[in-house]
């Protein structure tokens, strides 16, 4: 069936899609090249194998727990046949997919301007909606992300409420714990999250940062905007792309996001967990979007005597350990440590919240974090 990419009510390009794959096969035409996403074009053309990453990367990702179960009761074989459900429309950006033969505007099917439904997200929580007109216009269809997770309207806001993985469920707690940092620190944006329980499990909550004016730009699609020289570390090659694209105070962004992450040993700031916020109108950078997804981190899934200061120090983006990542820091000296004093405190009373973290799991973890904090100390 043929589409158009749409950016907002901008024609970006013609394509086809087929029904079979629920895979781009062609694009027929490019109206405004300008507009098509980052990464993805080559000369003014695009890159089919990169349009298809990218598109098929707008879909709920095969490892999001409960899966299976919930594209029973919505009633689809795979989870990519949700895209085109919802016009491939997201929270996170304001590309979408416009049938050829469908009269649409931007302004009357949005989910920043317009209410949405809530039966997917609840499909995937588990908690199926009852009713007998289940609908699949949803956010919910295009948000990544391993975690349970869903867009609600609260308060007239858009909130994304997300769940942890046993057996500790510790993730949602690690997300107020970062939250609780930054602001300690009050250096950079970050995205505030709030800790609540349904039936005693944690979650987290946090209002949407993208407005219907920006959008966000992975730091994938950034990185991906030049090929990366063997030469030239990935950091490197990052900073390269950034500088190439006009991107303002991108060492003071990875200086403070490579702090924070060691002091917390964030496994997983892979390089689509952080980015560029740019305006969708005008296409101009704005700059790095607040910090946000800390939530695998303080050893979420290691036993309570696995859990040391040093121990499992994996990392990303830049460098499989924190070990060797934290030498592309190139300024500590906006970090005041006086700030963080009695921080291990604060972990303690957040993590002891839950049932699922026990007297010795939260000592090691606060434990642990107060001496990653010294150990950043004495490479200050």
């Amino acid at each position: 069936m043929k589409y158009i990419l749409m950016h907002k009510d901008i024609h970006v390009c013609e394509i086809e899609i087929s029904d079979a794959s629920f895979s781009i096969e062609n694009v027929s035409k490019i109206y405004n090249p300008e507009h098509i996403p980052l990464g993805l074009s080559e000369n003014e053309k695009i890159n089919l194998r990169k349009f298809n990453k990218w598109y098929k990367g707008r879909s709920i990702p095969a490892s999001r727990q409960g899966l299976a179960n919930a594209l029973d009761v919505i009633g689809v074989t795979y989870q990519d046949e949700l895209i085109l459900k919802c016009y491939g429309l997201s929270l996170s950006d304001q590309y979408w997919f416009k049938p050829n033969d469908v009269n649409l505007q931007w302004k009357g099917i949005n989910f920043f301007d317009n209410d949405f439904s809530e039966d997917v997200g609840n499909a995937l929580f588990g908690t199926p909606t009852e009713n007998d007109s289940f609908s699949l216009m949803s956010p919910d269809n295009t948000t990544d992300g391993r975690l349970k997770k869903k867009w609600a309207i609260t308060d007239e806001k858009h909130c994304l409420i997300k769940s942890g993985s046993a057996p500790f469920f510790q993730e949602p707690l690690n997300e107020k714990i970062a939250s609780i940092l930054q602001s300690r620190l009050n250096y950079m944006p970050f995205v505030d999250y709030d800790l609540i329980f349904e039936d005693e499990q944690p979650l987290s909550v946090c209002e949407n940062f993208i407005t219907p004016q920006t959008e966000l730009i992975s730091a994938y699609s950034i990185y991906a905007t030049l090929p990366k020289e063997k030469n030239i570390s990935s950091y490197e090659h990052f900073k390269r792309c950034c500088e190439i694209q006009g991107i303002a105070n991108t060492e003071k962004f990875l200086n403070y996001m490579l702090a924070i992450d060691y002091i917390i040993a964030n496994s997983d700031r892979h390089f689509r967990n952080f980015g560029v916020i740019r305006n969708a109108n005008t296409l101009e950078w704005i700059g790095f979007a607040p910090l946000f997804d800390c939530g695998t981190s303080l050893w979420f899934n290691q036993i309570a005597k696995n859990i040391k200061p040093i121990k499992y120090d994996e990392s990303k983006p830049f460098a499989t350990s924190h070990a060797n990542q934290i030498g592309f820091i190139t300024d500590l000296t906006w970090l005041d440590f006086q700030k963080l004093n009695g921080f291990e405190n604060d972990c303690k009373k957040i993590l002891s919240s839950s049932k699922y973290i026990d007297e010795t799991r939260w000592e090691n973890i606060c434990y642990a974090i107060s001496k990653r904090i010294d150990m950043l100390k004495d490479l200050l």
